[in-house]
């Protein structure tokens, strides 16, 4: 039996919730199914969901671009979208129709060396405002990593601009911002 608290798919299974099954139960096909009954436990609903799956249609969801359960109503689903500049050059966002561009942001470690913590929340404000929006047009998930928080310690790595530098006061400040 699948376990849902130990396997990615019980983690991407509760994204899913979390993120689009509102878009999904409102599907004809799926709408009077158990995993779109809200008045049952969320444990339910995902093992419900769970139970209709394939393995092909569990193994389908694990990479970085989640393909599309058409029998369950589930739209592809793109985990690797990037906002270190904010959403725009965005692998996985797909620009065009109503959002045709976004706002792109100076590296972490030039942002970082304004010392400014209320730049740094509306950074963060407008990258999820645009971000959300590319979800409800369609045209991105959900799923973001960045800006990198990560202290940088060893110039081996090659990629400290995409940090706010070495200083911990500076970087905890920040990530208290976002």
């Amino acid at each position: 039996m699948l376990s849902l608290h130990s396997t990615r798919t019980g983690s991407l299974l509760i994204t899913i919730f979390a993120g689009s099954l509102a878009f999904v139960c409102q599907d004809p096909l799926v709408a009077n199914l158990p995993f779109c009954n809200y008045k049952l436990d969320i444990k339910d609903r995902v093992a419900d969901l769970v139970g209709r799956m394939t393995l092909a249609d569990k193994v389908s969801q694990l990479g970085t671009g989640a393909t599309a359960l058409s029998d369950l109503a589930i739209p592809a689903y793109q985990w690797w979208s990037e906002a270190l500049h904010g959403v725009a050059d965005s692998p996985g966002v797909l620009f065009g129709g109503n959002v045709p561009h976004a706002t792109s942001f100076p590296q972490v470690i030039g942002i970082a060396a304004a010392f400014n913590m209320s730049l740094v929340r509306a950074m963060a404000v407008t990258i999820s405002t645009e971000a959300r929006a590319m979800y409800n047009n369609g045209r991105a998930g959900l799923t973001y990593f960045a800006p990198n928080i990560n202290l940088f310690r060893d110039p081996r790595w090659g990629r400290g601009q995409e940090t706010p530098g070495e200083d911990p006061y500076l970087a905890s400040q920040m990530l208290s911002s976002l």
